[in-house]
């Protein structure tokens, strides 16, 4: 049984609580949250649980295994080393930390402790980027050409991290989990309408050999809510609507192919136009089994599907981004 404590109970923090708390072999023993006025709907919801305010109090518990950190990500550096450093298994919700710098020392900690290190990043453990996954494994589309994504709506504004920090940390994990390749480079451009300066809407390209390419269209300020990927590979191409409640990922047999011609000022492509197939997905939450995942790398040595690798990865790339965003939209080059 993995003794597990719940930092934060703010936004993100229930859905974290509920999950763990349905996991098997699992138990939540602590959930530690500073605003006591939630302690009547913890205890109401959860009686078997005991709501501190004191962290120190549950890293210095020898009974609890585990730490699940959902509070803001300039907290998340503190929080994680402290847990490390006290023998407990981390779980971090996204963004891993607030800079690559961070990222690199909790990995230390982490591997000097010998304590699991993961991230939330949720919609690998989706069913329809499980099956997307598959597909790319399985060469249905053939070499990925480019990933377009869009994640706008209206709001959440936050107040410490930029719209790329809050919204791009699903999409860029998704691109990592299907690219068989790491970028060369990044560029960003982003305003900001408020007073804070903290950019609302941004546009995120990331840059790979051969052509291949990554953009990322992210917005606090649409009038709609739009969850949208395109993945073209050279023999297919896949539409992923996450806002679609059954029909989730579509497969069009769509493509091209140029024709040499021996006047190489003419280009002649010749299109392709097949079927669309529809791919029945099973119904799952996604939360659910990344719990089940973090408790067995936790209690049975299994590597994570979002472990701290993917967790520094996308650090990299969002960190790479501001730098770009700063510099009105220059290149950055990737080590």
């Amino acid at each position: 049984m993995i003794n597990i404590a719940v930092v934060g109970f703010g936004y993100w923090g229930p859905n974290l609580v509920r999950n763990f708390a349905n996991t098997p072999d699992c138990k939540v023993r602590y959930i530690v949250e500073k605003d006591e006025r939630q302690y009547t709907k913890i205890k109401n919801l959860y009686p078997g649980v005991e709501a501190v305010t004191n962290y120190g109090q549950v890293i210095n518990d020898q009974e609890v295994d585990a730490i699940v950190i959902a509070t803001p990500v300039y907290t998340h550096f503190q929080l994680a080393s402290q847990a490390l450093s006290h023998g407990k298994h981390v779980l971090l919700e996204k963004p891993m930390t607030g800079s690559v710098d961070e990222a690199l020392k909790l990995i230390s900690i982490a591997e000097k402790n010998d304590r699991v290190l993961m991230v939330d990043h949720t919609y690998l453990y989706t069913s329809a980027v499980k099956k997307i996954k598959q597909l790319v494994d399985d060469g249905i589309i053939g070499r990925i050409q480019y990933i377009d994504s869009t994640r706008i709506n209206l709001g959440l504004f936050q107040r410490d991290v930029n719209v790329l920090w809050d919204l791009a940390p699903h999409d860029i994990s998704i691109c990592d989990y299907l690219m068989d390749e790491k970028p060369l480079a990044v560029q960003a451009v982003g305003v900001s309408h408020t007073e804070n300066g903290i950019e609302n809407i941004a546009y995120l390209t990331l840059f790979y050999p051969e052509n291949r390419i990554a953009h990322f269209n992210c917005s606090w300020i649409s009038p709609v809510k739009i969850r949208h990927m395109l993945i073209g590979g050279d023999e297919k191409m896949i539409v992923f609507n996450d806002l679609e409640t059954t029909e989730k990922i579509r497969i069009y047999d769509k493509g091209y192919k140029l024709i040499p011609e021996d006047d190489r000022s003419d280009v002649l492509i010749d299109y392709r136009v097949g079927d669309i197939m529809i791919p029945k997905i099973p119904q799952t939450e996604a939360l659910s089994d990344m719990a089940k995942d973090f408790v067995a790398a936790v209690s049975k040595g299994k590597k994570p599907i979002s472990d701290f690798n993917s967790g520094l990865f996308v650090v990299s790339i969002l960190e790479a981004a501001s730098e770009s965003i700063k510099n009105d939209g220059k290149k950055i080059k990737l080590a």
